[in-house]
């Protein structure tokens, strides 16, 4: 159903009709269905936001919540920023919109333990959006790559969000990490990504005579006649 829809979609989206507001319960119920399928249509999302600022009396303020937590999802990459460039600035005073601004804030801080900890005070808040976990575990594990050479294993559990030990060995697996020990998780050699880049300075015979010229003829500096 998601594939059929994204088709449909992407045929609203094209010329003139993408700013026509009769689209937006189409665009909605999209909306609706990437909540419940666990997928994903940027483009989509944003032409649903940009249809409410030209639109005000439409704004449906859980498709816009729907639609950040979305953006949320697929971090590191800048969705979320996109997404609320295109909300009113009024609407961001919202205290729903703020509890979801503040998470955006929490992870792309990471610190990950709060963000855990906001979830488990406040689970309603991410609208029972499929996957949202797991997605933003795999954007903690894509920090840990790159700033861990190895992890404690608690740690790292932690960090996901107090997994089992099945569970974390699970990620591990998907990442392709392993164990150097019982209690330690060999992430990569931090050192090996890093990648030197040799820089050429290229000199024209034009920029050397210029040079030369400027040194055999240095500018006369006028005498100083003593009052």
């Amino acid at each position: 159903m998601a594939e059929a829809m994204r088709s449909t979609v992407a045929t609203l989206l094209k010329g003139i009709d993408r700013y026509n507001p009769e689209n937006l319960p189409t665009l909605e119920r999209y909306v609706e269905m990437q909540v419940r399928e666990n997928t994903y249509d940027l483009e989509a999302n944003l032409a649903v936001l940009k249809l409410y600022q030209f639109n005000p009396t439409y704004v449906n303020k859980v498709v816009i919540m729907q639609i950040l937590l979305k953006a949320l999802t697929n971090l590191p990459h800048t969705d979320f920023i996109l997404c609320k460039c295109l909300i009113d600035s009024a609407k961001q005073e919202s205290d729903d919109l703020k509890k979801i601004f503040n998470l955006a804030n929490i992870l792309e801080t990471c610190e990950f333990k709060e963000f855990w900890a906001v979830i488990m005070n406040d689970p309603n808040m991410i609208y029972g959006i499929t996957g949202f976990e797991d997605s933003i575990r795999k954007y903690i594990c894509h920090v840990i790559g790159i700033c861990y050479d190895t992890i404690h294993k608690d740690v790292f559990a932690e960090l996901l969000g107090d997994l089992s030990d099945k569970q974390a060995s699970l990620w591990i697996a998907k990442y392709g990490w392993r164990m150097v020990d019982s209690q330690n998780i060999f992430i990569t050699n931090q050192e090996e990504n890093i990648k030197t880049k040799n820089i050429t300075e290229k000199i024209t015979l034009e920029n050397v005579a210029a040079i030369m010229t400027m040194a055999a003829h240095p500018k006369v500096q006028q005498p100083v006649i003593p009052l």
